[in-house]
């Protein structure tokens, strides 16, 4: 049994992110968000710099078969995806909030510009890399996580649209769920169809439906859809487990691992070692000038944080088991020595990282905020309400009017109030939600002033 990309791609991972949009909470995610895209993307930029210079310097001293440049570059890449499954197992959005949001947010992102990256890694000319070459990419990669997410916002938002207004409500339960389950499948089908990314449509597409068309349907419609999506995510989570493992007993691409036994575990040690330095280079760093951006100590990651952060996300899982068939196994993963090392490689760095790392994590978690207060973890956030899908896409709470650096990194009551009144007299009108009286708007607005 050999582990198969696409039926991964197209039919385990879509339901697994769209729940995770659709259950997020989403005034964490949003409050977050610049910190998550600067963890998600910048982060991942440096993770694959280092993991791709460190593995060419190292594997050429170790004589590990014939890699070229574009190789070691989807090195990089492969290794640089963290497995959102599996972080999704071991936090918990209830007990830790502001963890969960920023490892699971910053995993979303994460895959999402690793998978970026592996493609153009395919498409460019990596031989002739100069600054035009590296400005272009850069320019697509933006412009791709815009069109992606702007694609997610889009369908969430059409399929809204067609359960408010076009759509007779009579015994149509049934059709409500297929019709929201066929939407969000529909908005990563045209993601990979249109080469952007569907981790983030699909992503997205699932916050845009919580907000909206989860409103419009019949209560008895939104029980099942709920509880269908939990049940679709919690399957394909399961099955993924259960085929990364079965696909890790197929004797063949053992085989040359057998003959040269020192040189695949030494390239499984280097590669989880670069792992771990290359996570390290940009959770330490990048959370210090977070850090430097906030005035009230309340607001900083404190080091127990960023350790948590940091371990959560070292787990390796199927993204990058994926792409590594996708590149070392396109003609035969036994017949060059330097892919079999590096199929058996991600396999067994996928298979410690998440044994190891994974049943550890909520012992390190209960290990580091045992003796703080319960509520030390939700440093940016309010008493949340027990059903996530009802809150309102961003909530602020006293911040500092004066502060630029605050308005950049948190949502201020002004952006709050201009988004809950343009929400509630433009978007809600024509896309529905959950009701709120435009009144009850403007006298919260008096009480925060």
């Amino acid at each position: 049994m050999e582990f198969n990309g696409e039926l991964f791609f197209i039919y385990l991972l879509p339901p697994i992110i769209f729940n995770a949009g659709f259950q997020v909470k989403k005034k964490q995610f949003f409050r977050n968000f610049m910190t998550i895209m600067l963890f998600g993307a910048v982060g991942t930029m440096i993770s694959f710099c280092i993991i791709s210079f460190g593995a060419k310097v190292l594997f050429d001293k170790m004589g590990i078969g014939f890699l070229e440049l574009r190789d070691y570059l989807a090195i990089g890449a492969i290794f640089s995806a963290t497995d959102s499954v599996c972080t999704l197992q071991v936090l918990n959005q209830d007990e830790t909030p502001l963890l969960y949001s920023l490892v699971f947010g910053e995993g979303v992102v994460n895959d999402a510009t690793s998978v970026v990256l592996f493609n153009a890694i395919q498409k460019f000319d990596v031989s002739n890399i100069n600054s035009s070459i590296a400005l272009k990419f850069v320019g697509n990669f933006f412009s791709l996580f815009i069109t992606s997410t702007l694609l997610g916002v889009s369908t969430g938002l059409i399929s809204a649209y067609i359960i408010k207004k076009l759509y007779n409500r009579r015994n149509s339960t049934d059709r409500e769920v297929a019709l929201m389950i066929l939407m969000a499948y529909l908005s990563y089908i045209m993601a990979e169809l249109f080469d952007l990314s569907g981790i983030l449509t699909v992503f997205f597409c699932g916050i845009v439906m919580s907000h909206y068309t989860w409103h419009n349907v019949t209560p008895s419609a939104r029980v099942t859809t709920k509880h269908a999506f939990a049940t679709l995510s919690f399957i394909a989570e399961t099955f993924i487990f259960l085929y990364v493992g079965m696909d890790a007993l197929d004797v063949e691409k053992w085989e040359y691992a057998k003959n040269s036994p020192g040189k695949s575990v030494g390239a499984s040690a280097v590669l989880l070692g670069l792992v771990m330095i290359g996570r390290a280079c940009f959770v330490f760093p990048l959370s210090f000038l977070f850090n430097f951006s906030k005035k009230s100590e309340g607001e900083k990651l404190s080091i127990k944080h960023q350790v948590t952060i940091w371990w959560a996300g070292l787990m390796r899982g199927a993204v990058s088991m994926a792409l590594a068939y996708n590149q070392f196994a396109k003609f035969g993963h036994t017949k060059q020595p330097g892919n079999a090392i590096m199929i058996t490689c991600t396999i067994t760095v996928a298979l410690f990282s998440t044994v190891v790392f994974g049943l550890l994590t909520k012992h390190l978690v209960r290990f580091l905020f045992s003796e703080s207060n319960p509520q030390a973890d939700d440093v940016f956030s309010q008493p949340s309400s027990p059903n996530s899908t009802t809150l309102p896409l961003i909530i602020s709470k006293n911040v500092s009017h004066g502060s630029i650096t605050m308005f950049l990194n948190a949502p201020t009551n002004t952006v709050h109030s201009y988004w809950r009144k343009f929400d509630v007299a433009f978007m809600r009108p024509v896309f529905g939600g959950r009701r709120i009286v435009v009144e009850s708007v403007e006298e919260e607005e008096n009480n925060h002033h």
